[in-house]
């Protein structure tokens, strides 16, 4: 059975499972790992013997080493060229008039393939760019346009919470968002209240939709008679969230109880 382990190559990206071989490796060790793109640095995630049965990812690629300081030193040597070749493409992006945002460049570790992440409103004619690319800098190049998510995500920024952005801080996968979400919890439809960075529905709409769906299905409508220790009661409005009903009593008084303590 072969020794697999979970790779993270970037602060909130996606795990992908390696064949380490004879390495003993343990969550947090820093990994050289031979990637599709060539030779990347990473971290280890999930160590072996934590990762699920099954075969996540055939056939299984493999981690050529622990990194070592060099490693480290030339990622970071690197990342200073990356910014370089960014600012050289830009110039080159203005000279070709092409409409496209420049976000990110990384190369590998090898230093043999740069990659550039890019965003524009419709496709990019950008063959001629590549090859000005690989003509400046002798390596292999990767345009790659991106869409409004993955550019927030790349490029990273704060949400209305203040909080950093979900997409940048911990979340790997974006999951479908919708306005149907919204209206589940009764909030304002105003799509400047709704929307991310990005221009599209807050990520975070879809945390709780669930738990609103479920516990509406069990709570009595506005207006339903209800059974309460105090005696019967017209519900006149609900708060899923803290799962409680706010009713109207004979007495015209309202109180506030627990879901669990009415029936209907």
């Amino acid at each position: 059975m072969p020794n697999i382990v979970g790779v993270r190559f970037t602060r909130a990206g996606r795990v992908h499972y390696f064949d380490a071989g004879d390495l003993s490796l343990a969550v947090g060790d820093r990994v050289v790992a031979n990637t599709s793109r060539g030779l990347e640095l990473g971290w280890v995630v999930i160590a072996p013997g934590q990762v699920v049965s099954g075969n996540p990812e055939e056939p299984l690629n493999t981690v050529v080493r622990k990194a070592e300081p060099e490693d480290i030193a030339r990622a970071a040597e690197l990342r200073q060229k990356a910014k370089e070749a960014l600012a050289e493409c830009e110039k080159m992006v203005a000279e070709l008039k092409l409409p496209m945002k420049l976000l990110t460049a990384e190369y590998t570790l090898d230093g043999n393939r740069l990659t550039i992440m890019f965003s524009a409103d419709e496709r990019v004619d950008f063959r001629e760019l590549v090859r000005r690319l690989s003509g400046r800098f002798r390596v292999r190049v990767e345009l790659r346009q991106v869409g409004s998510r993955d550019e927030a995500k790349l490029i990273g920024s704060f949400g209305r919470c203040g909080r950093e952005l979900c997409c940048t801080a911990f979340l790997t996968e974006f999951t479908p968002v919708s306005i149907k979400m919204a209206k589940e919890q009764e909030l304002p439809l105003n799509p400047m209240k709704i929307s991310g960075a990005c221009g599209r529905l807050m990520c975070c709409l879809a945390y709780e939709a669930e738990h609103y769906r479920a516990v509406k299905e069990k709570m009595p409508k506005v207006g339903q008679r209800v059974s309460t220790r105090f005696g019967e009661a017209t519900v006149v409005a609900g708060n899923p969230l803290r799962e409680t009903v706010t009713v109207e009593l004979g007495s015209e008084a309202t109180i506030e109880i627990p879901l669990s303590e009415i029936s209907y």
